[in-house]
């Protein structure tokens, strides 16, 4: 059902793929700001939590589970989150920045003793560090931060290179494309918050 077949080159599995489409569809969806965005993000995480269990990528995995809730805040946020209204774009403020950090740096070196200590995993580093940089910048898109298209250029470059380590070539190639669709995300969201639009 979920056997391995090559695309251009790339070794994939159907889950693999499909994932990975839906993961493309969310983040056009979040450059536009489109709330249903967060709805795809709830199917692809929950695909994506499969995939990455399969490759030892215990973080990654479980960080899938954490999306899934913080997708389910998102929408909400995006929809109601500002005493009841929509939320607009809106940059970070100095305690924004700080508290992003600190919760990067926190939420690292916890995921990296867990995952030291009580899984298989070869990379607990570097699994760490990704997950909790990804879960940084889904807090910042919940509450519609330009900055969460940052974090997320420096978290999808880093995690290129570990899913090539990993033999998870198509999600590589995707993580590239989220680089670049990344940077069109922070064009769009700069002009949105110009305009102080949702």
């Amino acid at each position: 059902m979920n056997d391995t077949f090559a695309i251009a080159g790339f070794a994939t599995t159907p889950l693999e793929l499909v994932s990975m489409l839906l993961s493309v569809a969310t983040v056009l969806l979040d450059i536009r700001r489109n709330h249903w965005a967060w709805l795809l993000a709830i199917v692809s995480s929950a695909a994506y939590a499969v995939v990455f269990f399969g490759a030892r990528l215990y973080g990654d995995a479980g960080l899938q589970g954490v999306f899934i809730a913080a997708s389910m805040w998102g929408w909400h946020q995006w929809l109601r989150g500002a005493h009841g209204k929509p939320l607009v774009v809106t940059r970070m403020d100095r305690a924004g920045w700080i508290g992003s950090v600190a919760g990067w740096l926190l939420g690292f070196a916890l995921l990296r003793a867990f995952l030291a200590t009580y899984t298989n995993t070869d990379v607990p580093g570097m699994d760490a560090f990704l997950t909790a940089g990804s879960l940084v910048a889904t807090a910042q898109a919940a509450r519609k931060k330009v900055e969460n298209w940052l974090t997320w250029i420096v978290v999808d470059v880093l995690y290129v290179g570990l899913y090539v380590v990993k033999d998870l070539h198509v999600t590589a190639v995707l993580y590239a494309g989220f680089v670049v669709m990344a940077a069109f995300g922070l064009r769009a969201w700069l002009r949105a918050e110009r305009a102080g639009v949702q």
